[in-house]
Formats: C-alpha cells, sequence, structure tokens
C-alpha cells in the first residue's frame, strides 16, 4: 500500500475502493463524492496535474450495473505518482460535477468527453462540442450509436483540405 492508499483508506473509508494493476493505482469512487475526492487529491495529496480524463461505455458489458465509467487520470509531479480515478453515470442525462476550478486543462478533456459520449459536466465555463459540428445532436463513441453513423453526414457540408 502506498501514502495515497492509506491516506484515502482513512479519508473516505468503504465509499473507495482500491486496486493496483500494472504498477497502477486505482480508485473507484461513487459519482456524488469524485468531486471531494479529487478535491482531497489535489490540495492534500499534491496531485496537481489531471494529464486525461475520458470515459467507457458499458453497455451490454458481461456484469456491469452502470452505463458509463468516467475515468481522471492524476499526477504528483514532485513524485511523480500517478493515480487513476474512475467513477460511474447513467442514463438519461449523465452528469458529473467539473474538475475545471481544481485543474484547468479539464477544459477541453471534458469537452471532448461531452461531445463523444454525451456526458454533461456541471459547472464547466464552456460545455460544447470540441470535435463535432454544434448541430450534431448524437454522440459517437456510445456503443449504441451505429456504426455508419445516423445519416447526419448528408446535413453538412464536406470540409476540402485545399479550401480550408
Amino acid at each position: 500500500m502506498s501514502k495515497t492508499s492509506d491516506f484515502l483508506t482513512q479519508n473516505f473509508g468503504s465509499a473507495v475502493s482500491l486496486s493496483e494493476y500494472r504498477d497502477n493505482q486505482r480508485v473507484v469512487v461513487a459519482s456524488a463524492r469524485v468531486f471531494e475526492l479529487l478535491q482531497t487529491l489535489k490540495e492534500k495529496q499534491g496531485f496537481d496535474l489531471l494529464s486525461d480524463v475520458t470515459a467507457v461505455d458499458y453497455l451490454e458489458f458481461p456484469g456491469a450495473k452502470d452505463r458509463y465509467g468516467v475515468v481522471y487520470v492524476l499526477t504528483n509531479t514532485v513524485t511523480g505518482e500517478t493515480l487513476i480515478v474512475k467513477t460511474f453515470v447513467n442514463d438519461p442525462t449523465p452528469k458529473l460535477k467539473s474538475v475545471y476550478s481544481l485543474w484547468k486543462g479539464a477544459d477541453w478533456l471534458e469537452r471532448e468527453v461531452y461531445d463523444m459520449f454525451g456526458i454533461e459536466f456541471e459547472g464547466h465555463p464552456d460545455l460544447r462540442r470540441i470535435l463535432l459540428p454544434q448541430e450534431f445532436v448524437s454522440f459517437p463513441l456510445r456503443k449504441d450509436y451505429p456504426l455508419r453513423g445516423k445519416g447526419e453526414r448528408h446535413n453538412f457540408v464536406p470540409l476540402i483540405r485545399a479550401e480550408g
């Protein structure tokens, strides 16, 4: 057990589930407490770098109880320790509190998760699509999104690199 694992066990008890896989420490926490946990990790454990926020769609995954997993990858740049924090949200309106107030780098990462999975981040200062046009109404990384799309491509004018 690392100091961080001990700290999380002491401060969050049974609210967290700790594991380790290939030298990566992983923490699973309920969505209601994920912001509190992330804030505590930043302020009291020195995890000053949010290097990634991503999501996983567990639709029809064997044994899955929740639809979406949201993953935060944190690093303490002084010690080099990396920690993976995971939480879950569900349809019809998957939402989490934005961590933009903790790490400004969450800006584009949360926008990308919103754009691809439709997971909203409450309190984000500019939560709009980052990769797809604003008029695009679907979320293409959801597992129930058809592989050939929903016919949206016909609604958009193709961009030609030479014209751009």
